[in-house]
């Protein structure tokens, strides 16, 4: 995996960027919260990295901020919405912004970012609300966002063993007690499947 490139920026036009390392000219797809602090051409930049393998795709995505990253994985953690609706989403709006708003539960200022329409920012209400505080970088910002809510990992976790997303969530939510980490919500869950 790619977690990170340092190296001197050799080419930008949105969403497009190449930065060279070592010779080695690294193509990445960027939002335009980047776009916007990037340096000059020819100057050393340090970007946070999502790589993403699919069956007949490989592509890199830029971020010079790490919460811009988690957001573009967390996002894309809803049903419905892949890479270029999570980019949209970090063109349009902040990660302290879309943190409001989805505390807020606004789902009019949602449906203003292009590709999101009612039902999918109602989605991302519902799924992502628990976590809206630790992307807005509440006190489980300093932590991996795999470490911010037990629930929403255990979600995760079901939804890869291939579980329909509203599905993991209600075998999540009825599994989850106070206190339980994500392997004891998914093992409940799994346990409850299985009768």
């Amino acid at each position: 995996m790619i977690g990170r490139l340092r190296g001197i920026l050799a080419h930008k036009q949105p969403p497009w960027l190449v930065v060279d390392v070592g010779g080695i000219g690294y193509e990445l797809e960027a939002p335009m919260s980047t776009f916007y602090d990037l340096p000059e051409l020819g100057r050393e930049v340090a970007l946070f990295t999502h790589y993403a393998h699919k069956e007949d795709s490989v592509a890199l995505y830029g971020f010079l901020r790490e919460a811009e990253r988690r957001l573009f994985r967390d996002v894309q953690r809803v049903s419905g919405i892949g890479a270029k609706i999570a980019l949209a989403i970090l063109s349009g709006v902040s990660v302290e912004e879309f943190a409001r708003l989805v505390q807020a539960g606004d789902v009019t200022a949602l449906t203003r970012i292009p590709g999101i329409g009612k039902k999918t920012a109602e989605r991302i209400l519902v799924e992502l609300r628990d976590r809206a505080a630790s992307l807005a970088g509440g006190p489980a910002a300093g932590m991996p966002a795999t470490a911010a809510d037990p629930q929403s990992d255990a979600v995760t976790a079901l939804q890869q063993l291939g579980y329909k997303p509203a599905e993991a969530v209600r075998m999540a939510r009825e599994a989850g007690a106070p206190g339980d980490d994500a392997a004891a919500i998914i093992r409940k869950a799994l346990q409850s499947a299985l009768r």
